[in-house]
């Protein structure tokens, strides 16, 4: 068979990536916009390997009880392959059903990836969280193209699509998008921090956002954070209240009392959001470490983190500075580090093996693993468990990204 050839698929499983498996004549076939469960007709866009095949669904034959009408309809099954926008590959499937597909990729990515069987949870970012998963996003990226159309990219491609809504996004943004005009080709960002004003952030050819850096703040409870408005922040307006929360509970019950005289470290810290949870814990003494390689993100940790005597925060690669520390603490350092809790939230791509043998060589009490890629949080937990860490207590997943492929992730690991 080839490229544009149509056939008919059973749909039996769901791969990372907002993607689901079917199987022609023994020939695993991905396809996206689908669901275990379903029949469908698929047109071919990839058969170049022998292992599997890739394809675009076009008609639902059988459809499966967990299909819904999609919640953002640029991105529907009704509309041509070619004219559906990216960023919802689940937004067709019943919300909590979305969760227990979300549940299984982490179950089979741990198991498959990292030889690992651990009780696995997904439930919502919190109470407040909209009946039907939409309009959390407070952060959102559009482009431009050459002819100066607006709007997010195709699946998988570079293709502007023009839509008239954006489902996922809060009020306030959805507004501003749909006023954008006559902007460079490019991309822009639209962020609405607490204050709940949209700012808009014109980069031309993808570069970083123009203009002097704007310094916003965000709120988590009653506690501000200083962040640049095109810097990083948790996108769902929920996130960095859940995120906190679940990190704090995993330290508390790991770890107990928080010993402040222990060193302990938030790496990958951004602007101290875990580092502030660490020095909540322990009190106005605690000593904490923020490690961030954004020279930006670390000068505002270090205003974050100003109320706490013992916090401080580090410009510098999270694997030289693990390495580093590794080498040249002192025997008093070393002890203290024992004692203590590391948090990591690396990027995408997970800590790797350096990072993840270096922390491990601290000897740290415990570890707080935030995960945002489950088949990198795998790999990186199967390399804890050769130097002697395990997970305590399973695997806590936060939906922080309803109706997309995207899930979070939090463990603790004790020695």
């Amino acid at each position: 068979m080839q490229n544009g050839d149509l056939i008919d698929l059973d749909i039996t499983g769901v791969a990372h990536g907002g993607i689901f498996v079917g199987r022609h004549e023994g020939r695993v076939v991905f396809v996206p916009d689908t669901l275990p469960g379903e029949r469908v007709r698929v047109r071919l866009t990839d058969t170049r390997k022998k292992a599997f095949w890739r394809a675009e669904a076009v008609e639902v034959l059988e459809a499966a009880p967990e299909r819904r009408a999609h919640v953002w309809p640029s991105a529907s099954i009704d509309r041509s392959p070619d004219e559906r926008v990216g960023g919802a590959e689940f937004g067709h499937i019943e919300l909590g059903h979305q969760r227990a597909l979300k549940e299984r990729v982490i179950r089979e990515s741990l198991e498959r990836v990292g030889r690992l069987e651990l009780p696995v949870s997904v439930g919502p970012a919190g109470v407040d969280e909209t009946p039907d998963g939409t309009r959390w996003r407070t952060r959102v990226s559009l482009h431009v193209d050459e002819a100066g159309r607006v709007g997010p990219f195709a699946p998988r491609s570079h293709r502007v699509i023009e839509t008239p809504d954006l489902p996922l996004a809060t009020d306030a943004i959805a507004r501003a998008a749909a006023e954008l005009r006559g902007a460079a080709p490019g991309r822009i960002d639209l962020v609405q921090p607490a204050d709940g004003r949209v700012r808009v952030l014109p980069r031309p050819d993808g570069s970083r956002a123009t203009g002097t850096a704007e310094v916003v703040e965000e709120r988590v409870g009653d506690r501000v954070f200083r962040v640049d408005a095109g810097g990083f922040w948790q996108v769902h307006r929920l996130a960095a209240e859940a995120l906190t929360e679940a990190v704090g509970d995993l330290v508390r019950e790991a770890a107990g009392d928080l010993d402040p005289d222990a060193v302990h470290l938030d790496l990958y810290g951004g602007v101290g959001l875990f580092a502030a949870t660490l020095a909540d814990i322990g009190g106005a003494s605690t000593r904490v470490v923020s490690v961030e390689s954004d020279a930006r993100a670390t000068e505002h940790a270090g205003e974050n983190l100003a109320e706490w005597v013992g916090a401080r925060a580090e410009t510098a690669r999270v694997d030289r500075y693990v390495a580093r520390l590794r080498a040249d603490a002192s025997a008093r350092e070393r002890e203290r580090l024992s004692r203590g809790v590391v948090v990591l939230d690396p990027p995408r791509s997970g800590a790797g093996r350096e990072v993840v043998e270096g922390i491990a060589g601290l000897d740290p009490r415990v570890v707080i693993y935030v995960a945002c890629d489950p088949v990198a949080l795998a790999r990186d937990l199967a390399t804890f468990a050769v130097h002697g860490y395990r997970v305590e207590g399973g695997v806590h997943g936060l939906d922080l990204f309803p109706h997309s492929h995207h899930v979070e992730a939090v463990v603790a690991l004790r020695r």
